[in-house]
Parts: C-alpha cells; sequence; structure tokens
C-alpha cells in the first residue's frame, strides 16, 4: 500500500481524506493533543483495521471524533446536564465524555461496551474531515500499540508508512498529551485520565469529580474499562523506565549513583547541567509545564532504542496538564517510581 501525503494547508485535504474515509479507509488525523488513526466509527471493517494495525487489545474502547455538541445526542442518549455544560466549556478542546451509546454503535468501537467516548477535537481540518465524511470518526493515537504518541507527521510516518492510506500533515500538536477523559454515566462524574483539561478546571464546572484507580496505578489486566489507557502498559520506549522524584540534588545524586552505559537521563532543561556525562535528553522546563506536555511524547520516541537499557526520568509535580505528564510518564514506568528523599 502507499500512504497518500496531505498537507493540512492543501486546498482539497479535507475533501480527499472525507472520501477516503467514507470508503473504509484509515487516514491519520492531526489534533491538538496527538496525531489520530482515523477510520469511520460506524463500519466495523474500518474499525478493525484500525485495532489490526496498532496491535491494540480488542477491549481497549474507541474515542469517537464529532464535529460538534449538537451530534452529541445523535450517538449517546440518557445524556446528563453536565455533559453540555463541560462541552460548552471545553469544546472543541482535549476533553472526551463518556456516555450511553446508541444501540447502532458496533461494540468493536465501544470495546464490547454499552459505553462510547466522545470528543470535538480542537483543530479545524479535522472537524472539516469529520463534517465532510458525514460519520464520527474513531481515532486512538496513531502510534503501535503501548509505545510512545505521535505528536507530528513524521512520527505516523516512521510507524505506519505503507500501513495505512493516508496521512495529514499539520504540524506538531499544540498539546501533545491525549484528551482528558470524564465518565458521566455513574452517579458522580469519575476522571479516567488525565489529559489538557486539568482535574481542577473540571471541578469548577461539575462541583464534585473522583479520580480513577487507574489514573495513580496499575489496575488488573483483566479489569473491564471504559476508556483507553486505563489498563495497559502505555506510552512506553523498549527499555525499562523509572520515575525518580524528589528535590533536584537529591535525585541527581541517586541517578548518578545507579547509573551505567547504556543508560539515559530525561529531565527538565533546568536541570541538564546537573547530569553530564549521563546522557541527558530535556523534554521541556519544568518552569513552563506546557512545553513538557509537548515535548514529551517526542522525547519518550527519541528514547525508543534497543540500546537503551534503563530511562531515569523526572516528572513534574502539582494539578492541571503537569497531572497529566505524571500520569503518562507513570504509565510508561509501569509506575516504578522511586523518592530520592527517602533514599538520601
Amino acid at each position: 500500500m502507499k500512504t497518500l501525503y496531505l498537507s493540512a494547508r492543501q486546498e482539497n485535504t479535507a475533501r480527499i481524506a472525507a472520501e477516503i474515509i467514507k470508503k473504509g479507509g484509515l487516514v491519520a488525523i492531526p489534533t491538538e493533543t496527538v496525531y489520530g488513526l482515523g477510520a469511520n466509527g460506524l463500519d466495523e471493517a474500518a474499525v478493525a483495521r484500525i485495532f489490526e494495525v496498532k496491535g491494540r487489545p480488542q477491549d481497549n474502547p474507541l474515542i469517537l471524533h464529532i464535529a460538534g455538541t449538537d451530534q452529541i445526542a445523535r450517538f449517546a442518549h440518557h445524556i446528563p446536564r453536565a455533559a453540555y455544560d463541560l462541552a460548552e466549556k471545553f469544546w472543541p478542546g482535549p476533553l472526551t465524555l463518556i456516555l450511553p451509546a446508541r444501540d447502532f454503535i458496533p461494540r468493536r468501537t465501544t470495546g464490547g461496551l454499552d459505553t462510547v467516548g466522545l470528543r470535538c477535537p480542537d483543530c479545524p481540518i479535522t472537524r472539516e474531515i469529520i463534517r465532510l465524511s458525514g460519520v464520527p470518526i474513531a481515532a486512538p493515537s496513531a502510534n503501535i500499540s503501548g509505545k510512545p504518541s505521535t505528536t507530528t507527521a513524521e512520527h505516523v510516518r516512521f510507524d505506519h508508512d505503507g500501513r495505512i492510506d493516508a496521512i495529514v500533515d499539520d504540524g506538531p500538536c499544540r498539546v501533545g498529551v491525549e484528551s482528558t477523559i470524564v465518565d458521566l454515566t455513574e452517579p458522580r462524574p469519575r476522571l479516567l485520565r488525565p489529559g489538557g483539561i486539568g482535574p481542577e478546571a473540571l471541578l469548577e464546572v461539575l462541583g464534585d469529580l473522583v479520580v480513577d484507580k487507574a489514573v495513580t496505578a496499575q489496575i488488573d489486566r483483566d479489569a473491564v474499562v471504559k476508556a483507553p489507557g486505563m489498563k495497559y502498559r502505555h506510552y512506553a520506549p523498549q527499555s525499562e523506565v523509572v520515575i525518580v522524584g524528589g528535590s533536584r540534588e537529591k535525585a541527581a545524586r541517586y541517578i548518578r549513583a545507579h547509573f551505567e552505559p547504556g543508560d539515559r537521563v530525561l529531565c527538565f532543561e533546568e536541570e541538564l547541567p546537573l547530569y553530564e556525562g549521563c546522557a541527558p535528553l530535556s523534554y521541556g522546563q519544568e518552569a513552563d509545564v506546557n512545553t513538557l506536555s509537548a515535548g514529551l511524547f517526542a522525547a519518550l520516541r527519541e528514547l525508543d532504542d534497543p540500546r537503551i537499557h534503563r530511562v531515569y526520568a523526572r516528572c513534574p509535580v502539582g494539578g492541571g496538564v503537569a497531572y497529566a505528564v505524571q500520569n503518562r510518564l507513570k504509565k510508561a514506568a509501569a509506575f516504578h517510581i522511586v523518592d530520592a528523599e527517602e533514599e538520601a
């Protein structure tokens, strides 16, 4: 298969991509979060190709990308007022809502569940592709399953050149981590995955929010989950990842004491001088957490090298986007965390 490369700035790109979607093809689409591997979410055969190309477990649900708030009731029922409140505040944007699914949505799309994730991306070219295709686009991140997500078209090309029909290039993703996911099918709203919208912002709208165990700890592989990224090791390079917490000085002391040939350090830009001689890689500035979210997956992909034995990673603290970066790094590390303050 020859993969077609389309620029978001070309006049006919949205129409060409929409035609491929309508015919059951796979198109890598840009969003503000990460690039997604898109197909007609109502076409079981097309959705099956997503799972096949990604190597994705069949019980890992997909998110349907829609063109706007007015489409929520088309694909979901028994919709609480909170869904519209959140959509009004955060859509288009990096927020996915879990709602009861309409019966016509294939269970292959929902991971066998009677719920569905809906999101309206903050990316004009992708919303136009959705509009022109006339269908919701199911689109998990466009990486090989379990590997670091794709935040540029070049990342998608590396993973899927010759394996999918087209890639739409709209430059690097602005947010850089997948969408926040909130389950609205229970009595209390539940955060299933942190993302570009932090818990604090959600609470301002909802007034109440439960944080699911999968956000803070590894859960059983047999657990039934309602959203992507909850139970499998995700976002990970081939090597072991160890998160080292604590002050800059104590973390550097711990890492240097345990560093061996073949190891790498993933740290904040401000910390690079502390790891001279330890092959450090910066993924952004601790003082600007948005640079960390935008740079995380590109850095993890650079570290996805069989010659690397172990990666010692520094993780931001706090809420908002920092909370999402923490989650992705902890998933990449399978929650292997060392507190340098206790080890000192």
